[in-house]
């Protein structure tokens, strides 16, 4: 049986988190053709400060129309507890806490040191699995910059794992590493999970690249080879952070299923369906994406 690679779509998220706010009918349309693909988990939103990321203030205008997509796994990012509450209360069944490894971006993201957001863990934690409502809340540790920071330079391994393992003691239910702002390589991914390893035990590891710097499709591919099987991914490579300097371009959907497959490890997002989505995700923000399928296409079809 072949290697297996779930794929999460970000475009809703931190695809649009950078853009100028779109109408919600725009973000509809988006989902709509991103659930056409056959993703399986997506990242519909974030329930964070209206003022500073004005593109996700209708989160949970959004959130209510989840339902209509009953086989999607949805998940929302939060920065605080206070966003956790509220993504709770929308009714998502999972939620991203992010915690950035240096303390000037975690400050500039949430007003925060690393410590104080890693604190919160627990808070976070209990409000989701404390969640009173009929369905579990499960939480993800999402741990940012966790190669290199825009302020202070390469993020030390031993706060990374630091983070993870206070992920594990307090009960997270699954961890991620994310390359912010794009300047991880293949040989530094595969440094940095062999590490986590003994750290996070079975903790389900996931990794979230940018291809700010052309690296991005390598360094997933040496996730993958290292053991990750969990990617995020954003239709047309849309997205970045509007508060690390230079960080754009998640890695394309399109273009990471076109490597994962060509290399023999399914996905379930299909191909042409996912540059069709692309195509929606440009025509939404109304600029052209960085999405490498969109300009070239796929070299079976053509």
């Amino acid at each position: 049986m072949n290697l297996h690679v779930d794929i999460r779509e970000v475009a809703l998220r931190d695809g649009l988190q950078i853009e100028r706010p779109i109408p919600l009918s725009a973000k509809l349309e988006l989902l709509a053709a991103v659930a056409a693909t056959g993703v399986r988990e997506v990242e519909a939103t974030a329930f964070v400060s209206p003022t500073k990321v004005p593109s996700m203030a209708d989160a949970a205008e959004l959130a209510a129309q989840l339902h209509n997509y009953p086989d999607i796994e949805f998940s929302a990012l939060v920065a605080s507890a206070g966003g956790a509450k509220r993504a709770v209360a929308a009714g998502l069944r999972s939620i991203e806490y992010v915690v950035a490894a240096d303390d000037t971006f975690s400050k500039a993201n949430v007003g925060r040191t690393s410590t104080e957001a890693t604190d919160q863990i627990d808070e976070v934690l209990a409000i989701a699995h404390g969640s009173p409502s009929s369905f579990p809340v499960t939480v993800e540790v999402v741990i940012a910059t966790a190669w290199d920071s825009p302020f202070e330079g390469p993020t030390p391994a031993q706060r990374v794992l630091e983070i993870a393992a206070a992920a594990r003691d307090r009960g997270a239910d699954r961890l991620s590493i994310a390359d912010t702002i794009g300047t991880a390589t293949p040989g530094r991914v595969s440094s940095l999970i062999a590490q986590l390893r003994p750290v996070i035990g079975d903790l389900p590891l996931g990794a979230h690249f940018h291809n700010t710097r052309g690296a991005g499709l390598a360094s997933a591919y040496a996730a993958v080879t290292a053991g990750v099987t969990r990617l995020d991914s954003s239709v047309g490579g849309l997205g970045g952070c509007p508060f690390a300097p230079g960080a754009t371009g998640n890695i394309a959907t399109e273009d990471l299923v076109y490597l994962l497959t060509d290399s023999g490890i399914d996905v379930d997002v299909d191909l042409q369906a996912a540059i069709a989505a692309a195509n929606v995700a440009k025509s939404a923000v109304g600029h052209d994406l960085p999405s490498a399928l969109l300009r070239a296409g796929d070299r079976i079809r053509n």
